[in-house]
């Protein structure tokens, strides 16, 4: 019996690579309350469109004000638009202790940016943050189809890299041993 590609490491490996954060952002997420990750989606034309699809949004991260039990899953909110890849990423997040107790929310909209070309997209997308002095706003880039992975690996790797400041923070304010 073969087992579910979708749950293998070597899917998820897959999946993973094929979506890109062209444009990240220096900053860390706060260790109490909510923060805000905004982002522009640059997902390629597939077979059926002619236009490259680029959307605007923002993931808000919400981390406890108190402490829950560690058994508490982190909870996803409009990350996947037909829950295709739901089972996969539930896979990855169980495996990190720094998606305990998290509430992660996506919110996008279309803009009104358009092309055949994504690499096209990125470079007048780039020249527009630059012009705007704008240093929050990351730039990502997926095939067709996978633009809630590519969210979701900028979201991921945000938290990560904050994490350890995270933790840091915790002792220091004597919430952690």
């Amino acid at each position: 019996m073969n087992p579910d590609p979708f749950h293998s490491e070597h899917r998820f490996r897959e999946l993973w690579d094929a979506v890109q954060i062209v444009r990240p952002v220096p900053y860390t997420l706060f260790t109490f309350g909510a923060s805000d990750l905004l982002y522009y989606l640059v997902v390629a034309a597939d077979q059926s469109q002619e236009l490259v699809q680029v959307s605007q949004g923002k993931v808000t991260v919400t981390r406890p004000l108190i402490i829950t039990p560690y058994d508490a899953p982190p909870e996803l909110k409009n990350f996947f638009e037909d829950g295709e890849y739901e089972g996969l990423f539930d896979f990855m997040l169980s495996r990190t202790a720094a998606f305990s107790n998290l509430r992660l929310d996506h919110q996008k909209q279309r803009t009104d940016f358009t092309s055949d070309s994504v690499e096209e997209v990125v470079a007048r997308l780039n020249r527009q943050l630059d012009a705007e002095e704008e240093d929050r706003m990351a730039i990502l880039t997926a095939p067709a189809g996978l633009g809630g992975v590519a969210v979701f690996k900028y979201t991921t790797e945000r938290i990560l890299e904050s994490a350890p400041g995270n933790i840091q923070e915790l002792r220091e304010r004597g919430l952690l041993d």
